[in-house]
C-alpha cells in the first residue's frame, strides 16, 4: 500500500511538470500594452493607461517669452492670455500670435499668482515677502494689498469682486474688498495654504501643506460692501499626499484635487531655508512640488528659498458633491502641478518633471496626449476656440493644445533587439473606428545598431492592411515600426490596440556553458525514486556548472504565439545526488540562442588514446551517470555534444562539443602487505605494529587500526601526508594485558575503495611472574 500511495505521487508529480515544447524559430515581437507603448515615442499620438495609440489633440509651440519658469496663465474677459513667472516677478500679455508685452515688472523674485476681477483688474500676487499689485486695464500698478507674510500661492476672486489670499508659512488666507482693505479669513494649523477654487454656493475651497487637507470654508457676509467673514470650516478630505497643488470644481459640482509629495513620519520643525547670496550670482532655487531651477539674484534684503519639495509620486481625487471622495488616478513618479478642462470638459493634468499632459478619460483609464520641451507643466487654463494653453517651467515656455486631433501624428516603437540575426515577416495590428480601411499606415526599417539614427534601411512601406503584409526590411538584428495616422476625424478617430511582427531568426549553434565531473561514486538522478523498504541512500552536495554567469539550471527563454500569449516555459527539474559506490556523474549546462530544443551525448576516450567511444546518446537531461566498474581504471576524458536537431530539419541542424578535465577512474582496491608485528621485550607490553599499502591506480587516502575490535583509531603514515600509491605505517601499541591479542587494520583509497588485514599475537608475562 505504501509503495502505491508513493508511485502515485511521483505520476502526480510527473504530470504537474510541463513537457518539454518545442522551439518554434518563427517567433513575434507584439507590443500591446501602456507600459510597452510607453518605450517608443509619440508624436501626435496619445498613449492610453489601457494599451491603446489615439491621435492626440493638435499641440504647438504658442510663445518663448525668455523666462526661466511661468507659474500662472489667467485670461481676462476680452479672450486675452496673461502669465505670471520669473525669475524677476513678471506678468506678461499675449496677443494672438504669440507676442507678448510686459504688464507688470517687479524687482521680486516671482509673480506667483495672477486674478482678474469682473472689471479686468488684474492682481498680482509675488514672492518672496510679496504683496499683492493691482494692475487696471489701462496699465495703472499699485500695491494693493500686504498680507506680511512670506509666500502668496494663489488668488481667488468671487462675484462679489472680493479677492482671497492663500499664503504660507503660516497657513492664512485673507479675504480682501476691491477698495484694498483686508483682514485675516482664517488661520490654518497647516503651514502653507496652497490652492484655492469655489464651489457654486460661492464656499472657499482651500487646499494645504504639509498634511494635505482640503477645507471648506464657508463665507459670511454681514453687508454688501463689507469684508467677508469666515463661517463654518470643514475638512472635507484629507489626501495621501503632502501637499494639495491644484482644485478644479467641474459643472456638476464635483471637486478634483491633485497633490504631490510624502507626508512626514513624524512632526517637526521644517529645516532651515538657505539665504541667496546678495550678489547677482546664479542660485539654484527649490521651486513649489521640487521643481530646481537656476536664476540671477536680484541682491534681495532678506534669505528666501521655496520650500515645498515634493517625492513620492502624486494622485488626484475627486469629490462628489455629497462629499464622497474617489480617487482617479495615481502615479509613483509624474507630478501634478496643475489641473484644467479641455475642450471637450475632460480633466487635464499638467505634470512634472518629464512636461507631460495627461487627459482623464475615467477613474481607469488616463493618457498621455502632450509632452513638452520643459521639465513641468505649471498652468492649464481654456483659450478661445477650442485651445487650452499649458505654461511651463524649466524653461518658461507657452504651448497651446488643440483645437481638433494633430493631421499627421506618428509613433515609433522602440527598436527592437532580436539578439540574433533575422528575417522579418508580416506585420499584422488591430484597432477600432477605421483602423483596418486605411486609417493608419505603417512603415518599418532594420539595422544592426542597437540607436536607429544612423546606418539603418530606409523607412519601408506603407502597410494599411491589418490582415497583414509582408514587411521589405533586410536581414539585420533590430527592427522597428512606426504608425502613423493618416485621418483623424472627430467621429471616428482611429486606434490602435496591437501590433505583431513576425520574424526568423537564422539558426546558430547551441553552446554548452560549462561541465562538471563530480567525486567518483556520486550518482546522478532526476528525483528521488521511490525506495521499496529498502534504507534510503545518502544524499549528497553536487557541485553545479554555471550557465552564462548564472547558477544552473536557468529558465529559458520565452517565445510567443501569433496571438501573443507566452508558452509555457521549458521545465528542468534540478538533479539530485546519492552515494553509489563505483558511479561516475557529470552534469553540464547548456543553452541555445534560438530557444531550440537540444539533445546530448556523452564519448568518453583513455589518456594516451586517439579515437572517441560513444558512453551514451539521445539524453535529454543535463546530466549523465554511469557505473564504472565495467571499465578498467586508469586517466580518462569525456566529451560532451549538443545538437538542435529535435527543432530543426537534418540539414539545418548544428551541434557543440565540450571536453572535460583529465579524471581517473579505479574500481581496484589497494593491498595490505608486509602486516607484522613485534613484541618489543619480555618484560614489555607493547607492540610495534608495521605494514605497507599499496594501490594500483590512486593515492593511499588513510589507514586505521582496531585493537581486539575496539574502535578504530587513525594512523599516519611515515612522512606524515598521504600522497602517494604506496605508503609505510608503523605504529605502537602499549598497555597490553598478558594473553592473545589481534590488530586490524584498515586502508583506503581517495575513491574510497578499501581493504582489511589482521595479525594475531601473543603477550608473554613478566619475567618471575
Amino acid at each position: 500500500m505504501t509503495r502505491r500511495i508513493i508511485t502515485a505521487c511521483l505520476v502526480a508529480f510527473a504530470l504537474a511538470v510541463p513537457a518539454p515544447v518545442r522551439a518554434e524559430h518563427t517567433r513575434y515581437w507584439r507590443r500591446s500594452d501602456a507600459p510597452e507603448f510607453d518605450k517608443g515615442t509619440a508624436k501626435g499620438v496619445a498613449i492610453r493607461s489601457d494599451g491603446r495609440l489615439v491621435p492626440a489633440p493638435r499641440f504647438t509651440s504658442f510663445a518663448d517669452p525668455n523666462l526661466a519658469y511661468l507659474w500662472e496663465l489667467r485670461l481676462d474677459s476680452r479672450g486675452r492670455l496673461y502669465a505670471a513667472g520669473g525669475s524677476d516677478a513678471k506678468v506678461l500679455r499675449f496677443d494672438d500670435s504669440g507676442k507678448s508685452t510686459a504688464v507688470f515688472e517687479s524687482t521680486e523674485l516671482a509673480a506667483q499668482a495672477i486674478a482678474f476681477d469682473a472689471r479686468d483688474n488684474l492682481y498680482v500676487g509675488t514672492s518672496p515677502d510679496g504683496k499683492v499689485y493691482k494692475v487696471t486695464p489701462d496699465g495703472q500698478k499699485s500695491a494693493f494689498f500686504e498680507p506680511k507674510t512670506k509666500y502668496i500661492w494663489a488668488l481667488a476672486v468671487d462675484s462679489h469682486g472680493t479677492l482671497f489670499v492663500a499664503t504660507g508659512d503660516k497657513g492664512e488666507v485673507f479675504a480682501v474688498n476691491p477698495d484694498g482693505k483686508g483682514q485675516l479669513l482664517y488661520q490654518s494649523d497647516e503651514r502653507h495654504a496652497r490652492s484655492l477654487a469655489f464651489d457654486s454656493k460661492g464656499n472657499l475651497f482651500v487646499g494645504t501643506d504639509p498634511n494635505g487637507l482640503i477645507l471648506r470654508i464657508e463665507i459670511a457676509r454681514k453687508a454688501a460692501q463689507a469684508i467677508p467673514e469666515a463661517g463654518s470650516t470643514f475638512v472635507v478630505h484629507e489626501t495621501s499626499k503632502k501637499e494639495v497643488t491644484s482644485l478644479l470644481v467641474d459643472p456638476s459640482g464635483n471637486l478634483y484635487a491633485a497633490s504631490i509629495g510624502e507626508k512626514q513620519r513624524a512632526p517637526g520643525a521644517a529645516p532651515p531655508m538657505p539665504a541667496i547670496p546678495s550678489t547677482p550670482t546664479p542660485a539654484t532655487i527649490t521651486l513649489p512640488g521640487g521643481i530646481i531651477t537656476q536664476v540671477q539674484t536680484p541682491q534681495p534684503t532678506t534669505s528666501f528659498a521655496f520650500p515645498l519639495t515634493a517625492t513620492g509620486g502624486s494622485e488626484v481625487v475627486r469629490i462628489s458633491p455629497d462629499g464622497s471622495p474617489e480617487v482617479q488616478w495615481t502615479s509613483r513618479e509624474d507630478l501634478v502641478f496643475t489641473m484644467g478642462f479641455s475642450s471637450a470638459e475632460k480633466i487635464l493634468l499638467g505634470t512634472g518633471n518629464k512636461g507631460a499632459i495627461i487627459e482623464l478619460e475615467s477613474q481607469n483609464v488616463h493618457s498621455n496626449i502632450a509632452k513638452t520641451a520643459s521639465a513641468q507643466v505649471t498652468s492649464l487654463i481654456a483659450g478661445p476656440g477650442g485651445k487650452v494653453f499649458a505654461a511651463t517651467a524649466n524653461p518658461g515656455k507657452i504651448f497651446s493644445l488643440g483645437p481638433g486631433f494633430d493631421p499627421q501624428g506618428s509613433f515609433e516603437s522602440e527598436a527592437f533587439d532580436a539578439k540574433i540575426f533575422s528575417h522579418w515577416g508580416r506585420l499584422t495590428w488591430w484597432g477600432e473606428n477605421g483602423a483596418a480601411q486605411g486609417k493608419v499606415a505603417f512603415y518599418v526599417r532594420s539595422g544592426n545598431t542597437s540607436s536607429p539614427e544612423k546606418n539603418w534601411s530606409p523607412w519601408a512601406g506603407p502597410y494599411k492592411s491589418s490582415a497583414g503584409e509582408t514587411v521589405n526590411c533586410p536581414p539585420a538584428r533590430f527592427v522597428q515600426w512606426k504608425a502613423v495616422f493618416l485621418e483623424t476625424d472627430h467621429a471616428g478617430a482611429p486606434s490602435v490596440s496591437w501590433v505583431s511582427l513576425a520574424y526568423q531568426p537564422k539558426n546558430v549553434a547551441p553552446s554548452i556553458d560549462d561541465v562538471v565531473v563530480q567525486e567518483p561514486g556520486i550518482r546522478v538522478q532526476g528525483f528521488a525514486q521511490p525506495s521499496g523498504g529498502a534504507a534510503a541512500p545518502t544524499p549528497v552536495q553536487l557541485r553545479m556548472p554555471q550557465r552564462s554567469g548564472t547558477n544552473f539550471p536557468a529558465l529559458p527563454a520565452i517565445s510567443t504565439t501569433p496571438e501573443g500569449s507566452a508558452k509555457p516555459p521549458k521545465i528542468e527539474v534540478p538533479p539530485q545526488g546519492i552515494e553509489d559506490k563505483g558511479f561516475q556523474s557529470i552534469l553540464w549546462s547548456a543553452h541555445d540562442e534560438n530557444d531550440d530544443d537540444l539533445v546530448f551525448s556523452v564519448f568518453y576516450r583513455g589518456e594516451g588514446e586517439q579515437n572517441w567511444r560513444l558512453l551514451k546518446d539521445k539524453i535529454s537531461q543535463r546530466f549523465f551517470s554511469w557505473d564504472t566498474t565495467t571499465m578498467p581504471d586508469g586517466a580518462y576524458h569525456l566529451k560532451i555534444t549538443a545538437s538542435d536537431s529535435p527543432s530543426n530539419p537534418a540539414t539545418q541542424a548544428l551541434s557543440t562539443e565540450r571536453e572535460t578535465d583529465r579524471f581517473v577512474i579505479a574500481n581496484t582496491p589497494p593491498r595490505i602487505e608486509n602486516l607484522r608485528m613485534r613484541v618489543n621485550s619480555p618484560d614489555d607490553t607493547s607492540v610495534t605494529v608495521s605494514f605497507d599499502a599499496v594501490s594500483s591506480s590512486a593515492a593511499v587516502a588513510r589507514a586505521q587500526y582496531s585493537l581486539d575490535a575496539g574502535d578504530w583509531q587513525i594512523i599516519f603514515p611515515a612522512g606524515l601526508l598521504s600522497d602517494a600509491p604506496k605508503e609505510s605505517y608503523q605504529f605502537l601499541v602499549s598497555g597490553l594485558a598478558r594473553g592473545e591479542h589481534t590488530i586490524a587494520v584498515h586502508i583506503f583509497d581517495r575513491f574510497e575503495n578499501s581493504s582489511a588485514a589482521k595479525v594475531t599475537f601473543e603477550v608473554p608475562g613478566r619475567a618471575g611472574k
